[in-house]
């Protein structure tokens, strides 16, 4: 991990939801730091609150109390337009279901975020290209969704994240509907992003895709219940980077 301002810290976070005369606390008093080029898994069961804070980070949800800070600014003080911003520039979305425009090509998919940023067309097509040759998808570019594998739909909902050159890459259950060879090879890609120097940030209920990561946090009843550093992990990327 590298030294210095943490690329997220969270403080006292806090998410209740009211269900009748009851509230209910999804997240209770969440003290937490993610540094640059983390790789990072949330995980626990359902009810955990590990969709609750997937929409915190993504700054899709507000927390009811606590401070949020980005990149060192506090989320609480965006304004709307800054929220949409950075959820565009810093926040790479990545979901269990693709979320891929089924009548667009695999280059147009990947491009879309480019859009809202008012990038001129050449330019959003060029970087798009890069962003799929890195996920080595470089001859599907004109393929529809549904002339592509599920481990492919992945690889270019993963394109499509990179391709504003975010801060956090954030997964939802990324091989939630993937089968178990394709899955490991989509946390291989992850890895390889992590050894390049991306920040990771991945949700599941899997305990074999939280081994691919650096940094396991468990929550529970919307607490953390542990928070362990993957040593043999961090050791075996350390060697892969020539650090040791």
């Amino acid at each position: 991990m590298s030294t210095g301002e943490p690329l997220i810290r969270l403080q006292g976070i806090a998410k209740h939801y009211q269900m009748g005369g009851e509230t209910i606390a999804a997240l209770n008093g969440i003290d937490l730091e993610i540094a640059r080029n983390d790789y990072i898994a949330f995980i626990g069961s359902s009810g955990s609150g590990k969709s609750t804070m997937m929409n915190i980070l993504g700054c899709l949800d507000a927390p009811t109390l606590g401070k949020y800070f980005l990149n060192g600014r506090d989320v609480a003080g965006m304004s709307e337009s800054d929220l949409a911003r950075t959820r565009n520039e810093e926040i790479g979305f990545i979901f269990q279901s693709f979320n891929l425009l089924t009548r667009a090509t695999a280059l147009q998919n990947v491009m879309q975020p480019l859009i809202y940023r008012g990038i001129r067309p050449a330019e959003r097509a060029r970087r798009a290209t890069l962003a799929m040759a890195r996920v080595g998808l470089e001859n599907r570019l004109d393929h529809l969704p549904n002339q592509l594998s599920g481990g492919q739909r992945q690889r270019v909902a993963i394109a499509r994240a990179l391709c504003s050159e975010p801060s956090i890459l954030l997964a939802d259950e990324p091989t939630g509907n993937l089968d178990s060879a394709t899955a490991a090879d989509i946390m291989s890609l992850f890895d390889t992003l992590h050894a390049e120097g991306q920040t990771v940030i991945i949700v599941t209920h899997e305990p074999d895709i939280a081994a691919h990561c650096r940094r396991a946090v468990r929550l529970a009843d919307g607490k953390v219940q542990s928070d362990v550093v993957n040593t043999v992990q961090t050791a075996f990327r350390s060697r892969e980077r020539g650090h040791v």
